[in-house]
């Protein structure tokens, strides 16, 4: 009896031991696989070119070269960063409707090729037609548009008008409900349009999602002298558009009962954001001097990341990691809660 009693306690002392183990493995598991999601490129922005059709005085990324990756240097990059855990690719600039074909190759095969979770584009809309969105709208989720005011005074003054942006904005806003594609707004907010009210004109286009970007000065990029940028039209001088964190507190305060409303303040965008210019190399835009990685095409995706300062807890604090698949098929526009917390 005896050594049946011996047995069986050392059949619960072995079961119980066990289930520790288990529990304990889990824990670190689930743990260790947070941290590594949150170290990988899920989102990223792939300017893949510079060049622009328009002169935004504050502009951040401006065309400080011409140069556009070939195709097959493109498929390569994109797959490296698929590989490394990208799930969501923004198509931004400059300009990318300058190049309509390219375009059209990169969503297709990004969405097609690479089955990304979500594939957007950032455009000024100003070359933007209905037939290219019919012909490429089923790789699109989100075609976010750039605007700054709906005065069109203040968007001439920026460099950003045409004297029909607001035009423009309700047709793409139209095409994109026809063709199923999410439509977003982005606004820099600067010194020429920090106290306009924009709230009516945003309830009517109804975005998904409004993002409003504190205006940001980066080194190298739009800090250039007026002498300069009078000599040189491809520079910019952003200090006359910067605004105190004050004056951009108050422009929210405005516009936070709209629910599509996404604020980002300087402290929260710097080094955010994963971007990917045009010779397939990481960008820091955070404080200081613009820093460039090496090409992932040369070294790899991790090791390219870990020559950039990217902070990963504003990325979290933005919803960088959060799965809104499920959402792309809401119609819910300024209204829904659906628009808080989504990456771009």
């Amino acid at each position: 009896m005896l050594l049946s009693f011996l047995r069986t306690a050392k059949g619960q002392v072995t079961l119980v031991l066990t289930v520790v183990v288990s529990v304990i493995i889990h824990i670190v598991f689930r743990r260790k696989t947070s941290i590594d999601e949150s170290s990988k490129p899920i989102s990223v922005n792939y300017h893949f070119t510079r060049k622009c059709n328009k002169t935004c005085g504050f502009c951040f990324h401006t065309e400080k070269s011409s140069h556009v990756a070939t195709e097959e240097e493109m498929k390569r990059g994109l797959w490296l960063l698929k590989q490394a855990g990208m799930k969501k690719i923004n198509f931004a600039g400059g300009e990318p409707s300058l190049y309509p074909q390219k375009l059209a190759m990169l969503v297709e095969f990004c969405k097609v090729d690479l089955a990304l979770e979500s594939v957007s584009i950032i455009s000024n809309g100003t070359l933007l037609t209905k037939k290219w969105l019919e012909k490429n709208g089923e790789f699109i989720d989100v075609l976010g548009i750039s605007c700054d005011s709906f005065d069109e005074k203040i968007n001439n003054a920026i460099g950003r008008g045409t004297d029909e942006n607001v035009e423009q904005l309700f047709r793409i806003r139209d095409w994109c409900r026809e063709l199923g594609i999410k439509f977003k707004l982005n606004t820099v907010v600067c010194s020429f349009n920090w106290q306009e009210d924009m709230a009516a004109t945003i309830e009517r286009l109804e975005p998904f999602r409004w993002k409003c970007f504190q205006v940001l000065e980066v080194q190298d990029e739009n800090d250039a002298d007026i002498a300069d940028t009078e000599l040189n039209k491809r520079k910019r001088n952003a200090q006359r558009f910067i605004i105190s964190d004050e004056q951009f507190a108050a422009f929210c305060r405005k516009h936070e009962h709209l629910k599509c409303f996404v604020p980002e303040s300087n402290q929260l965008m710097a080094s955010s954001y994963l971007i990917v210019d045009e010779y397939l190399c990481f960008l820091d835009k955070g404080d200081g001097r613009e820093k460039q990685s090496s090409c992932i095409l040369d070294v790899g995706v991790e090791k390219a990341l870990e020559e950039v300062r990217w902070d990963r807890e504003a990325f979290l604090e933005r919803g960088g990691v959060y799965d809104w698949s499920k959402e792309l098929g809401s119609e819910e526009g300024c209204g829904s809660e659906v628009a808080k917390g989504l990456e771009w």
